[in-house]
């Protein structure tokens, strides 16, 4: 039978000699097993019951984000509240797989939108992390808020015991929204609640109708056989059950089950043969538990063991001869997976605390460092490269304590944000010119380093060319920090363009394989059969597009032929299946801006600028209309203006809908890249942590 996770984690655990159960057995039908007579013995299958501990959660490998406190607090000013209890009781809802969505970049209004806007889901499952996300950042920014009121006040002149913060309009907002969250994500416990209890009360249905199954004395065997069959398949298709109910349903459940194999008093043989089956099901599973002990994953390993669990509680007995020895090899390799896991987390917990002593003794030391500010532009840039160093050696260090993260990792950026602020100032303070152009070259060399890192290789070729224009456009700096300046920058422009063309090199290194999937995809589509749905094919002829850009390079003497075939196929294809010109100029449009994103604007002004032509065409066609007479010739000369004047509100239609392409795909551009400048500060940057 089928059992739920919540069940199985119920079982008490298998006795000193564990003995199999009955459940599921292969029952013959025919009539003449009332006439056998060979007794069967069954008793309760051993359950292997799973740890009960939590795993522990799996470390972030990001530092928190920087949360600037108020030096001296009110002491009844008002804080957020950062419990959620709706979400704490909710612990039966399988995991589920949410989109991926950045809400940085928005302030406390938006993210209240951003909050209404997911409450209109109506799977309220379905927006957990990220209501989650929302709320976690809009309290970092209403703590801000809050803070810079208290300041104020004080700036002011206000008493500190006066003050009297509280929660503005828009907190208020957000607390309403959050609140109808919260209630809308109870009442859906509520209804798993309900459906559980109304599963509970199928079941005991279920179990009196065995027991009558048990007791009819004028049913012929096959009769009964028959009811109980479909009894078990009633029984396999209700869901969970409260977990306060599983154990004693459970027993009940296979305690009557016993009763009537008693009753029918199978064929020993039968019964040794379905037996024999059983067993062959579960030694498969003990090879794969077996084969779990040396699975890389810790995790994986255990989840596909709690699947093993499972399937092996839907197999009925075996021969009792073998259960002990069956369920022994089954147990051991269990507890050893088990074990595996257990040792993972305390590895990791021992890691951990290793890792924080590392942090706190790096933290003395930034401390140590940044306890006196220097005196001269040498030392400001000797301590910013120890900084820099120091910065490294913190992000090579593995993850600390969740409950210890956020406030370390505050500490250390704290005394480099100091450190670079007034390193700012003094480098503000220098009117000479090279002084001022070496900071302006220090900047380069800053930006220069972190495009070294990327991947996203034109545009940060682009950009890296840009800061080397600029470099030639600054003025002299001093003789003694020259070339060191130079080699620094020179440094970060070699070790870019060094990974750039190890990249390339390695994607032309598959030309060969590339060319011989363009040919495939290319006999592919002319061997395509196209329905009689024009969308369907409109959506065909889109994605074997795709699927030929995403392909990649071939070599260069067969692009040009290779590109001109397939572009021929597809334009043969929008013909031979009538779809319009404007169908599949807007697909390609589409699909010419997934592989090329730059020019977006340039793009849209040109269209706009095309748009405002035939607009004006338009106004003046119409004007000339009204001056025509009604004549024979006017008329012929109206039906050639009407068919411009169509034709250039159709081209006009098309245009627009391009722009609005553009805009959304620019905006979605500018909604993913998000490099906030930390201005000669890379502790500033989000992404150290």
């Amino acid at each position: 039978m089928e059992e739920s996770n919540e069940m199985l984690n119920q079982m008490p655990a298998p006795a000193e000699q564990p003995t199999e159960n009955v459940d599921n057995a292969s029952v013959p039908t025919t009539e003449n097993l009332a006439e056998q007579s060979a007794e069967v013995t069954s008793t309760v299958e051993p359950t292997d019951q799973p740890e009960p501990a939590e795993q522990p959660q799996a470390e972030s490998l990001t530092e928190p984000a920087e949360q600037p406190q108020p030096e001296s607090q009110p002491e009844h000013a008002e804080q957020t509240d950062q419990t959620d209890q709706t979400d704490q009781t909710d612990q039966t809802e399988p995991a589920e797989e949410e989109p991926s969505t950045d809400f940085s970049a928005l302030d406390r209004n938006a993210l209240v939108a951003a909050l209404n806007t997911l409450l209109e889901a109506q799977d309220i499952t379905s927006i957990k992390n990220r209501v989650a996300s929302v709320r976690e950042r809009f309290n970092e920014l209403d703590k801000e808020v809050k803070k810079a009121a208290f300041d104020k006040f004080i700036e002011e002149g206000g008493n500190k015991d006066e003050y009297e913060g509280g929660d503005d309009a828009t907190a208020e907002a957000f607390k309403r929204a959050y609140n109808i969250y919260r209630e809308r994500r109870q009442k859906h416990i509520d209804e798993l609640e309900a459906e559980k209890q109304k599963n509970l009360e199928a079941k005991k249905q279920i179990l009196e109708e065995l027991r009558q199954v048990i007791n009819d004395e004028n049913s012929t065997m096959k009769q009964s056989y028959d009811a109980f069959n479909t009894i078990q398949e009633r029984w396999k298709t209700i869901g969970d059950v409260p977990r306060a109910d599983v154990n004693e349903l459970w027993q009940n459940y296979h305690f009557l089950i016993e009763q009537f194999f008693a009753k029918v008093k199978m064929n020993k043989e039968l019964m040794l043969l379905d037996q024999k089956k059983n067993l062959e099901k579960k030694t498969l599973l003990c090879e794969r538990a077996e084969e779990l002990i040396v699975e890389p994953s810790v995790t994986k390993a255990a989840k596909e063991l709690q699947d093993l669990r499972d399937q092996w509680r839907e197999i009925g007995p075996v021969p009792m001869e073998q259960n002990d020895e069956i369920w022994t090899r089954f147990r051991t390799a269990a507890n050893q997976v088990d074990e595996r896991r257990r040792e993972y987390y305390a590895q990791r917990h021992e890691e951990q605390e290793k890792n924080l002593l590392a942090k706190q003794a790096l933290l003395e030391k930034v401390k140590e460092v940044t306890a006196e500010m220097p005196s001269s532009s040498k030392q400001w840039n000797d301590k910013s490269a120890e900084l820099d160093e120091m910065l490294k050696v913190w992000k090579s260090i593995g993850p600390v304590p969740r409950e210890q993260n956020e406030e370390i990792w505050k500490s250390f950026k704290g005394f480099i944000d100091r450190f670079y602020t007034e390193k700012k100032s003094h480098f503000d303070s220098l009117k000479d010119e090279q002084s001022e152009n070496y900071n302006k070259k220090i900047d380069l060399c800053l930006q220069a380093e972190a495009i070294a890192k990327r991947d996203d290789w034109k545009k940060a070729t682009d950009e890296l060319l840009k800061l080397q224009d600029e470099w030639k456009h600054i003025g002299p700096v001093s003789r003694k920090q020259s070339e060191k300046i130079w080699q620094r920058f020179r440094g970060a422009c070699d070790e870019f363009f060094s990974r750039k063309s190890e990249h390339f090199s390695t994607l032309r290194g598959s030309e060969q394989e590339n060319l011989q999937k363009k040919e495939s995809l290319l006999t592919e589509l002319k061997a395509y059969a196209f329905g009689e749905d024009k969308d369907e094919n409109l959506d065909a002829l889109k994605d074997f597009q795709r699927r030929w850009m995403e392909i990649g390079f071939v070599p260069i003497a067969e692009k040009q032929r290779l590109q001109k075939e397939f572009r021929d196929t597809i334009n043969g294809m929008f013909e031979k299946l009538k779809i319009s010109a404007r169908e599949a100029e807007m697909s390609n449009f589409r699909e010419s801006l997934k592989n090329n994103r730059g020019g977006l604007h340039s793009k849209r002004d040109h269209l706009v600028e095309q748009i405002q032509k035939l607009r004006a065409d338009v106004s003046l066609w119409e004007n000339n209309l009204g001056f025509l007479a009604n004549s024979k010739q006017a008329d012929l000369l109206k039906e050639e203006f009407d068919k411009k004047l169509q034709k250039a509100r159709q081209e006009i239609a098309l245009l627009e809908a391009k722009v609005r392409i553009l805009d959304d795909t620019a905006s979605d551009d500018a909604n993913a890249e998000q490099n906030p400048a930390a201005e000669q500060n890379p502790a500033a940057e989000q992404d150290d942590k």
